[in-house]
C-alpha cells in the first residue's frame, strides 16, 4: 500500500513564518546538512558557483548549493520541486547574512562564559550544546574564530531553533574583529623602491596626477553608500596601482586615505588590512 506523502507539518509552517519575516530559509536533512545538489549540478558539474565561494542565490528549481538555496519566496517554498525535501526534512535552516543578521554560535559552556563577559546582550537561542547569540548586521562567516565559537552570517546557514529570548542588538566590533587576522605592519608605498623616472623626476609629483588621484580616491570612499570595506580596498588598490611603484606616495597621502576611510566608520585595523592586502595584490 502506498504511504501518504504529506509534508512534515512541523517544518514547512516554521519555514513560511520565517519567509513572511523576510528571512531566507532552506530545509535540512538528517545530520543537520543541506540536501545534495540537483541532478544537473551533481558532482559540481555546474562548477559549484564555484565551490560555493560566490555570493548570491541558487537558481536551481530544487534545493541545491547549500546556503544559496535559501529563499524568501513562498511559491518556491511550496513548489513541487521542494516538496520531496520537506517530506524528508529533519530541520529548518536560514541564511543569516541574507536577513542582515549574524549568529555567534557558542558550542560549550566556556564559549558561553566568554560571550557573557565580552559581548553585549542580544537575542539568545538555546542549542543542543550551547547557544546562538543573534546580532543585527551581516559580516563574513568563519569557523573556530576562538575555542567553541563559530560565526555564521554571509554565505552560511544556521538551524532555526525558535525565537529564543530578548531582542537583537547591533553587531559589535568585538564580533567583527574575530574574523580579522592580525595584520602585517603597514608598509607605506613611499618606502618601496622608486621606478626610474624620466629626467630624474617622478612624473606623478604634480597636482594633475598625484593630487587628483588622491582626491578621487577620497571622494570614492566618501560617496560609498554600501559595501564600505570593498570600496576602501578598491580605492587603495587604484591609488597604489597607479602611484605605488614610483615612490611618490608619502605617509601624508596614506594618512589622508585612512582618514577618509575612518570617517566612513572603518577601524584603524580595517584600514591597515585593506592597505596591506592591496600591496599584496599588486606584489609590492
Amino acid at each position: 500500500m502506498t504511504q501518504p506523502t504529506h509534508i512534515r507539518a512541523e517544518h514547512l509552517p516554521a519555514a513560511l513564518t520565517l519567509v513572511a519575516a523576510k528571512v531566507p530559509v532552506l530545509p535540512l536533512r538528517a545530520g543537520k546538512v543541506p540536501f545534495g545538489n540537483c541532478r544537473r549540478c551533481t558532482g559540481n558539474a555546474c562548477g559549484g558557483r564555484p565551490n560555493m565561494k560566490t555570493p548570491g542565490p541558487c537558481t536551481c528549481p530544487a534545493p541545491c548549493h547549500g546556503w544559496a538555496a535559501a529563499t524568501t519566496d513562498p511559491h518556491v517554498i511550496n513548489s513541487r520541486e521542494w516538496a520531496r525535501a520537506w517530506r524528508e526534512a529533519a530541520a529548518v535552516a536560514y541564511h543569516p547574512g541574507g536577513a542582515g543578521l549574524t549568529v555567534v554560535d557558542l558550542d560549550n559552556a566556556d564559549a558561553i562564559a566568554w560571550a557573557r563577559e565580552n559581548l553585549p546582550a542580544t537575542q539568545t537561542v538555546a542549542t543542543t550544546r550551547g547557544e546562538h547569540w543573534i546580532y543585527r548586521g551581516a559580516m563574513p562567516s568563519a569557523n573556530a574564530v576562538r575555542p567553541g565559537v563559530d560565526i555564521k552570517s554571509a554565505m552560511a546557514y544556521a538551524r532555526w531553533l525558535g525565537p529564543g529570548t530578548s531582542t537583537t542588538t547591533a553587531l559589535p566590533d568585538t564580533v567583527r574583529a574575530l574574523v580579522v587576522r592580525e595584520p602585517a605592519p603597514v608598509r607605506p608605498a613611499a618606502v618601496t623602491a622608486p621606478a626610474p623616472a624620466r629626467d630624474g623626476r617622478c612624473p606623478h609629483r604634480t597636482p594633475t596626477f598625484l593630487d587628483r588621484g588622491i582626491a578621487m580616491a577620497e571622494q570614492r570612499i566618501t560617496d560609498a553608500a554600501g559595501a564600505v570595506h570593498a570600496t576602501v580596498f578598491g580605492a587603495f588598490l587604484a591609488v597604489l596601482s597607479t602611484h605605488g611603484r614610483c615612490g611618490c606616495l608619502t605617509q601624508a597621502h596614506m594618512e589622508r586615505l585612512f582618514a577618509a576611510a575612518r570617517a566612513k566608520g572603518e577601524s584603524p585595523r580595517h584600514c591597515t588590512d585593506a592597505w596591506t592586502n592591496a600591496l599584496h595584490r599588486l606584489g609590492m
